[in-house]
């Protein structure tokens, strides 16, 4: 499994209060956390200030599952780049936009809505409730829901289509609850919107967390065998 993992690297690099928690970015720390769940796969990882975003159309054609963190530049991120990764993901990549990235151009893009939501940057507790606990995307979780002490709160509503399937829903110490973790299908791939990870709070390095994206990672990936360009051009 070759897996991307996209990231704006931004507030990393302006706010020392994130550069304490993710030095390297937050690519690197889940880079990093996945290797140690996922040793088998072959893990990249490409930010926005690189020469296409870092997505060129050969990395695109080799990417099994893509990871998307993004929060301040959506509006950065250039429209032909987006539209090939949508193209890939009709194709059969897998696609795990991570929080803020429900108001990337990708998402939008996939979800035909504008995926808005309530937010409020509280510090306060989250449970992410397993409601699905049939679903491959937990397996190996082993706990009914996932306590994170510190997070920023996302509440309904969230305006996305009716997903395929809720495997998480989130209840905030505000009151508030949110989808948390929906999957889609789009074309012949498979996208996985799961919630946490706001950059001021070490979520990326919470081993509960890392292991769903892991699982996710193992749900999205294609199950056929690799796309060609011939194949490209009929879709």
């Amino acid at each position: 499994m070759n897996i991307t993992i996209w990231n704006e690297f931004r507030h990393e690099r302006s706010k020392p209060e994130v550069a304490e928690i993710y030095p390297n970015g937050i690519h690197t720390a889940l880079a990093d956390g996945l290797a140690l769940l996922l040793p088998a796969a072959t893990i990249e990882t490409a930010t926005l200030d690189e020469p296409q975003h870092g997505l060129t159309q050969e990395r695109l054609d080799n990417t099994d599952v893509m990871l998307w963190w993004g929060h301040a530049a959506h509006d950065e991120v250039d429209d032909g780049v987006v539209a090939a990764v949508q193209q890939r993901v009709w194709e059969g990549m897998g696609l795990i936009p991570l929080h803020s990235a429900h108001a990337s151009k990708i998402f939008q893009r996939l979800m035909g809505t504008g995926c808005m939501l309530r937010w409020r940057e509280a510090g306060e507790m989250e449970r992410l409730w397993v409601v699905d606990p049939s679903h491959p995307i937990v397996n190996g979780l082993g706990v009914e829901c996932i306590t994170l002490p510190e997070t920023e709160m996302y509440g309904e509503f969230f305006d996305i289509p009716q997903p395929d399937s809720v495997v998480f829903i989130s209840w905030f110490a505000g009151g508030e609850v949110f989808r948390s973790g929906c999957t889609f299908s789009r074309g012949k791939g498979k996208v996985f919107y799961f919630r946490p990870g706001h950059e001021t709070h070490p979520i990326y390095h919470n081993e509960q967390i890392l292991r769903v994206i892991a699982n996710a990672c193992c749900w999205a990936a294609p199950n056929d065998a690799p796309y060609t360009k011939e194949a490209r051009s009929i879709v």
